[in-house]
């Protein structure tokens, strides 16, 4: 009972670390790659506004690089502290991946970081672009190695269990394992697909407040066009990442869906799109279906075979069965809500053109950019807590158990160092609100003077 208490307070801690990082590498990576995009538009047409636009934001980009670099730090830490049986047992590739996320990409965003914010008069301006370039980069790096190793964890390969612990035998293996391509893929353009409803919601907010709305209107336009590559994107993405967790993870997809009974060959599953999963019962207490639904879903066929909970061992099956339920589902109707905002967003400027007066005419639209701001966030909490919940009993899928991984610790050191990272994380999360709330407030410097960029494009001059 001690042991398991200090696993499930071990697996809280990681929780809390974890939801509460992840807001802020989420916001880098797509603000990293918003802010290549305006200083490449000011270089190649000296438009002064997108200079301005790049000041501006890369402020907001500090300010949530700076609290994401402080809220990693304890994760890192605690798979020595709070998980070392599981850095013991899969220390040959877990261990290698994070090395490289902090040797390449953390200390190449690090390095050309200050050249970003503090060299747009010290250095030529292809030297601040290329800067701003490697900051977007190495953003991207992290969130590379970081889900890589993820991935290893939900479909290991690349080696073989000896003595207890994992062996590399084949390291691109491991890196390129089943989940890591969907895995990937999915939460890079997740991180993409937030950063644009930030800068599309933060632009609509003042749009609407008619504060210098022609000068948003600039970086609104931006993140719609931005939003109808990437909502749809993300979507297709989403379908191919659930279609594979039920290839190689079948417990979490049947534990997803609220899927009790394995289908018979040639007869579809029926979908369950609202139910009460009870573990007790093996069943759920109310459903609604839609007959054949989760055989197309899940195997892209009308009668595929899917399997049910009751097929597998009790002992393997995922916990919190209602919450993996309906965090995916609120997960996806998130989605669904961007791909309609874009929808509606781009018929309304065919009808009516990019003037900030005829948005401002839509309230509602505007509003709905706003509310879109958050929404992000909480997508992609929900995702990785299906990602994370929906892996258990499992560290690594299929050969360590999460009860064989934790650190045999005092359960009172757990919850002391839980209850400070608590306190640290609301200091950090009011200071960043505080800060963030005058710089929404005050906004961009609109008397901000640029160089003139050549016509002619892209030589070398200092800015």
């Amino acid at each position: 009972m001690a042991t398991m208490l200090v696993t499930d307070l071990s697996r809280a801690q990681f929780a809390l670390t974890a939801l509460f990082h992840i807001v802020w590498p989420v916001l880098t990576i797509g603000l990293s790659f918003f802010l290549v995009v305006i200083e490449a538009l000011w270089l190649k047409t000296g438009d002064v506004d997108y200079y301005r636009h790049a000041r501006f934001w890369a402020k907001l980009f500090v300010l949530n690089f700076s609290v994401g670099v402080v809220t990693g730090l304890p994760l890192e830490f605690e798979f020595g502290t709070n998980w070392a049986e599981f850095s013991r047992f899969a220390g040959d590739f877990f261990g290698a991946a994070l090395g490289f996320e902090g040797a390449m990409a953390f200390m190449l965003e690090a390095g050309f970081l200050s050249i970003m914010l503090l060299g747009w008069k010290r250095v030529p301006r292809a030297v601040h672009f290329f800067a701003t370039l490697m900051v977007a980069a190495g953003a991207s790096l992290s969130a590379l190695w970081i889900v890589m190793a993820n991935s290893w964890m939900q479909t290991p390969a690349g080696g073989s269990v000896v003595n207890g612990r994992f062996v590399l035998t084949d390291f691109w293996a491991a890196m390129f394992n089943p989940d890591m391509v969907w895995g990937v893929s999915h939460m890079w353009v997740a991180a993409l697909e937030t950063g644009c409803f930030v800068v599309g919601g933060v632009s609509a907010w003042y749009v609407l407040k008619n504060r210098n709305p022609a000068f948003f209107m600039k970086s609104f336009r931006m993140a719609v066009l931005a939003a109808v590559l990437i909502t749809p994107l993300q979507i297709y993405l989403g379908d191919g990442s659930g279609k594979s967790v039920f290839v190689y993870q079948p417990a979490k997809g049947a534990a997803i869906e609220g899927h009790w009974h394995t289908n018979p060959v040639g007869q579809g599953a029926a979908w369950a799109v609202a139910a009460w999963p009870d573990a007790e019962k093996g069943a759920n207490d109310w459903e609604i279906k839609i007959p054949n639904a989760l055989s197309l879903l899940a195997t892209s066929t009308w009668d595929g075979q899917v399997k049910g909970l009751l097929d597998i061992a009790p002992q393997d099956r995922p916990p919190a069965l209602p919450l993996l339920f309906y965090s995916f589902r609120l997960m996806v109707a998130i989605g669904f809500y961007f791909f309609v905002l874009m929808t509606l967003s781009v018929w309304h400027a065919w009808r009516h053109g990019w003037q900030a007066t005829a948005w401002q005419s839509r309230p509602w639209l505007l509003k709905g950019w706003l509310w879109a701001v958050p929404l992000g966030y909480i997508a992609v909490e929900l995702g990785w807590t299906v990602r994370e919940v929906g892996r258990q009993p499992w560290l690594v899928y299929g050969l360590l158990r999460t009860s064989e991984g934790a650190s045999p610790l005092p359960a009172s050191s757990v919850m002391f160092s839980m209850a400070g990272y608590s306190l640290l994380y609301i200091v950090l999360a009011i200071a960043f609100f505080i800060f963030a709330r005058r710089w929404l407030r005050k906004g961009p410097d609109l008397a901000l003077e640029s160089p003139a960029v050549a016509s002619h494009g892209w030589q070398d001059r200092r800015i």
